[in-house]
């Protein structure tokens, strides 16, 4: 596995969930460019964007409740948030010990960031690189355990609609520097 961790240095457990932090390569682990394709992080799902694009501009569904990548999202827990971060920054990294993520980019492109901090999970230390936004407009389902992170790419704002199966609960996050050394993620432009 491209990247993969060695170290175990536990960050955080819950509920039989142990999160460690990783000790990976310098780079940005696999680039996915399917939404199958075999390297994706365990538990990470893909789907496309419901978009239907005319002559005044676009609408986009997020989603259904009890369809697709929300099935499993109770409705009365469910909270729809959104988030608009200006070209060029960087937010990351952060996790939650229950809560799972569907991220939908409205607006924009985003450089997205995955590692696996799950121990015991076959992925564990894995990393992902996904190019998500209006170029590829895929929706992105984050389990508990999976830190994420993002880097808006290109010259535009980008906008960021997410939907947890959970209410905000600070003491389900937890964070960890964009530049974390067991991450060992490169945000540069890749110059390839």
């Amino acid at each position: 596995m491209s990247g993969a961790a060695t170290g175990v240095e536990r960050i955080a457990a819950a509920e039989g969930l142990e999160l460690c932090r990783p000790a990976c390569r310098y780079g940005i682990g696999t680039v996915i460019r399917q939404p199958d394709e075999a390297s994706l992080i365990e538990g990470v799902r893909l789907a496309p964007v419901a978009l239907w694009p005319d002559d005044r501009g676009y609408f986009l569904e997020v989603g259904r409740a009890g369809q697709s990548l929300l099935a499993g999202f109770a409705p009365a827990s469910m909270q729809v948030s959104a988030s608009l971060t200006y070209p060029g920054a960087i937010k990351a990294f952060h996790y939650h010990l229950k809560q799972w993520d569907l991220w939908t980019v409205a607006t924009g492109m985003l450089q997205v960031a995955l590692v696996d901090l799950r121990r015991g999970s076959r992925t564990f230390g894995a990393r992902n690189t996904l190019y998500l936004g209006v170029l590829r407009p895929w929706q992105l389902l984050i389990p508990p355990g999976v830190a994420h992170g993002y880097k808006v790419i290109g010259d535009t704002p980008a906008l960021l609609v997410y939907v947890t199966d959970r209410f905000y609960d600070p003491n389900d996050e937890g964070r960890l520097p964009y530049n974390d050394a067991g991450i060992n993620y490169d945000w540069e432009l890749q110059h390839k």
